[in-house]
């Protein structure tokens, strides 16, 4: 398609005649690509949103929880109490599947003290093989070692948010004392994991205690809080965990049919969840999004028909004068064309400042900071399929311009 200074300025004549009509036409494809840009931004950062939450965990992991019972089982009475002790960890560890078991001890609503600074928390009583169910990603010193659970030293691993709150930032924390509830602890490491799905407290506000330390320190015997396992590659945590609930009852005396008595919290279910929601979303944004889009372009075309009607004794008159067929089609094109990329490149635009203000703001007060903006790769798909809009928009008004006679355009004047 040809374009000089003439054909330019013969387009801008056109469009500017109705200005009011004009601007009404850019703006529904101005909103369509607006909407489409946003929608596809949010949906990445709220899907980066929610990988943060999982971020860490291993997907075949599960955690086991005691509850109250909900029946009555050999003498027992419903809504009877009972706890998960070590030897279930070593139950389970044994049904074939089950890569790993390790237990774990929380106790919520705690304060950390270093010097004058105290800070809400919770303690966390783990072993070292707990780095496979949670990754631990260490901004200072280490995580709990094997030296650690043998000994029970009163050594601890504090979080993010905790560093922050006692130590200037920085400083390295390691080797210094913390009291928890009269008892002084050595730092000998600073998490950076946040631990979003907050499995007895967000790992970013926990003090992390040797297992064994914890269990002496508050007097638990054989009681464990949670046990956590890891399923082996190629096994599923949903098959075996049948089997995982079945060893538990049956040494706890608990009903089999008892669906209340004990909580199986499976991350990897949780973790197919959140994938077909995310691709719903995804779905769903490209569904509105191009419908909005697509609802433009009509409107695009339909301004055109009419603007080609209102024009039709000028046609009539450049065909009589010698005009070519492609001379009409390439103007009518262009037209549209133009008009479609005009308001589809300022909605990009506007969208693009829009999603990064939305980012700034939202990262601003998240601990893990995401982006909202589209790739680039998709800004330019985006721009040719508006190109493409554009000439489809232009179709129908150009073929209304093809069907025009040059007698009967001037017997209409």
């Amino acid at each position: 398609m040809r374009l000089d200074l003439d054909s330019c300025e013969e387009i801008l004549v056109t469009l500017t005649r109705n200005k009011t009509r004009s601007l009404l036409t850019a703006f529904g494809v101005f909103w369509g690509i607006f909407m489409l840009i946003c929608l596809i931004g949010g949906g990445r950062g709220m899907k980066a949103r929610v990988a943060a939450q999982f971020d860490g965990f291993a997907t075949s992991s599960a955690f086991v929880i005691a509850r109250n019972t909900n029946e009555v089982y050999r003498g027992f009475q419903k809504g009877r109490k009972w706890d998960l002790e070590w030897t279930d960890v070593e139950r389970i560890s044994l049904i074939p599947g089950v890569r790993l078991a390790t237990a774990a001890l929380m106790k919520s609503g705690q304060t950390v003290i270093c010097g004058d600074r105290k800070e809400d928390c919770t303690i966390k009583g783990l072993t070292p093989d707990y780095d496979q169910i949670e990754r631990q990603d260490m901004s200072y010193g280490r995580f709990i070692n094997e030296v650690d659970i043998r000994e029970a030293r009163k050594v601890c691993v504090i979080g993010e948010r905790i560093y922050r709150s006692l130590f200037r930032a920085g400083t390295d924390p390691c080797g210094k004392q913390v009291r928890v509830n009269g008892i002084y602890y050595q730092v000998v490491g600073v998490t950076a994991t946040e631990g979003n799905i907050s499995i007895g407290g967000n790992a970013s506000e926990t003090v992390t205690l040797p297992l064994t330390t914890m269990s002496k320190t508050y007097n638990m015997g054989q009681r464990v809080g949670i046990i956590c396992l890891l399923a082996d590659e190629g096994t599923r945590v949903r098959d075996i965990s049948p089997e995982v609930e079945r060893r538990v009852k049956a040494a706890h005396c608990i009903a089999p049919t008892d669906r209340q008595a004990v909580l199986l919290l499976d991350i990897e279910s949780l973790f197919t969840m959140m994938d077909n929601l995310l691709s719903g979303i995804d779905i769903l944004v490209w569904m509105v999004g191009l419908g909005t889009l697509l609802a433009g372009a009509i409107g695009v075309s339909n301004i055109m028909m009419v603007t080609v009607r209102e024009r039709t004794v000028e046609i009539g008159i450049r065909r009589a004068i010698g005009a070519r067929p492609r001379d009409i089609v390439q103007q009518i094109m262009a037209e549209s064309i133009v008009l479609t990329a005009t308001a589809g490149l300022a909605g990009i635009s506007v969208a693009v400042f829009s999603l990064h203000i939305l980012e700034t703001q939202v990262n601003a007060t998240a601990d893990t900071p995401v982006s909202f903006q589209v790739p680039f790769l998709l800004a330019i798909g985006t721009t040719l399929l508006l190109l493409l809009l554009g000439v489809l928009a232009g179709l129908a008004p150009t073929f209304r311009a093809m069907a025009i006679k040059p007698i009967e355009a001037i017997r209409d004047e």
